[in-house]
């Protein structure tokens, strides 16, 4: 699936693109004591989420960087994907891009996922009543997902965000959200292995003050993130709660700072996320799966 942002001097979120990407390769050499993990499967879903909407075709040398895995390794990786039919190979340029086949994977969740399934109308509803794109996310280690979309005709991104795009969680509406679900434990060991990136001057990166921001959201039931991301993008996000309560989405809906003040996102546009992310009926036992 598609990374949302691309690299920018002043607010893109995904800084230092081009440099090693060694984290997933490090995860998976975490992994190796487990006798029944599949390196080479590991490696190679890691290759396919090294593909993004700002980096479609890449060679076997720029996914190795991007990786950390060995050259020989992702050679072996893109071969079989490309047998497959997952991958496609320009002879001529020597790179590579994924193949239509590839939605299948994506829309296996989204065809077996009640939150997905039943999400799209009740954004819908949100963006008819708000007039701007709104969204709902899941959290999957320290980034969003996307899992659904309603979007208008106003853009308000330097990129367009789709189903799959993933965001960091410390500087968005939706994963402080999603991120005040966590247990306690749970948010120290978060904040302890990140590393808050400055995309704006008014990124929080202090892990303090992410603490502060985040715990603000169990109290306030909502979480606004002001230009964080990006300049000129304001958004605000409610928790989706399951029949026990237990925070398993979040829901947002975001617009241009020149447009809407912070307080008007808190009076206008709080009340219709919060009344929709109640209408959201989600099961308990399937809710983020």
């Amino acid at each position: 699936m598609a990374r949302a942002l691309p690299r920018k001097k002043t607010d893109a979120p995904e800084a230092k693109a081009d440099a090693p990407a060694s984290v997933p390769a490090q995860e998976i050499e975490a992994l190796g004591g487990d006798p029944d993990f599949m390196t080479s499967l590991a490696r190679g879903l890691v290759v396919l989420r090294a593909f993004s909407q700002q980096r479609p075709n890449q060679s076997i040398s720029q996914l190795s960087l991007r990786t950390g895995i060995p050259r020989a390794a992702v050679r072996r990786v893109l071969h079989t994907l490309t047998r497959l039919g997952y991958v496609g190979h320009d002879a001529e340029r020597r790179t590579f891009a994924l193949r239509a086949k590839i939605l299948t994977l994506g829309f296996a969740y989204l065809h077996s996922s009640p939150l997905a399934a039943l999400a799209q109308p009740v954004l819908d509803g949100v963006s008819e009543k708000l007039h701007e794109s709104s969204s709902i996310a899941v959290l999957e280690k320290d980034e969003v997902v996307y899992v659904a979309r309603s979007k208008t005709s106003r853009r308000i991104m330097s990129v367009d965000l789709a189903v799959g795009s993933r965001l960091p969680a410390y500087c968005t509406s939706l994963g402080r959200v999603l991120l005040s679900g966590l247990t306690s434990t749970g948010l120290q060991a978060y904040l302890a292995r990140i590393e808050p990136e400055r995309h704006t001057q008014h990124t929080l990166v202090s892990r303090e003050k992410l603490r502060v921001a985040i715990e603000a959201v169990q109290r306030d039931g909502y979480a606004v993130v002001d230009q964080e991301l990006e300049i000129g993008l304001r958004s605000i996000a409610v928790p989706v709660r399951d029949p026990n309560g237990n925070i398993v989405a979040a829901m947002n809906a975001g617009t241009q700072a020149y447009r809407i003040t912070v307080a008007e996102l808190q009076r206008t546009y709080f009340p219709v996320l919060r009344e929709a992310a109640e209408d959201l009926c989600v099961p308990a036992s399937r809710g983020n799966s």
